[in-house]
């Protein structure tokens, strides 16, 4: 490992591990044209996320200062980035391999650990109000079905979705 001026701890096989993991396998194919960032629509909405700045970062080694952070959150899957990347890296899901090392270190944003509770708990990520229920009998909808807690559950203990419930109880 080799600490940087910013106090960034470099960790020199960042890259490789992103590359091995499925998703991050075009990674290292970027030059850093800046194409990604000038089509991200939540690059423009937030100087929290930079796409260039998040895959500069990965080929550097910044393993921590990636998976701790929001950032890698915030990417909205719209492959705007992807579409236009003149070296074809598939920064999305390059996203989705950064997000999945984060994971299994334990880093999650709050909200998702919240969803992921609130889907073990009650089936649902958002609860249902009664309100929404009153408003669909309004509407003439039918009532929601209940959900069916101990096969979803058996669903996510399979896929180990169940460990990201129990990060937040920690």
């Amino acid at each position: 490992m080799e600490q940087v001026n910013s106090g960034t701890t470099l960790t020199q096989d960042f890259s490789i591990k992103v590359s091995d993991h499925m998703g991050g396998e075009t990674l290292k194919h970027c030059y850093q044209c800046g194409t990604c960032v000038s089509s991200c629509p939540v690059a423009k909405l937030t100087s929290s996320f930079n796409p260039r700045e998040l895959i500069k970062l990965a080929l550097m080694g910044a393993e921590e200062e990636i998976i701790s952070g929001e950032s890698i959150w915030l990417c909205c899957s719209c492959y705007n980035c992807q579409e236009r990347c003149p070296q074809k890296v598939e920064i999305a899901d390059v996203f989705y391999a950064l997000r999945n090392i984060a994971l299994k270190k334990g880093y999650i944003p709050s909200v998702y650990s919240k969803f992921s509770t609130a889907l073990f708990d009650e089936g649902r990520v958002v609860t249902i109000s009664r309100f929404v229920e009153n408003k669909r009998v309004t509407l003439g909808l039918p009532s929601l079905k209940e959900v069916g807690l101990d096969n979803l559950r058996k669903i996510l203990q399979a896929t180990g979705f169940v460990r990201l419930e129990e990060k937040e109880e920690e």
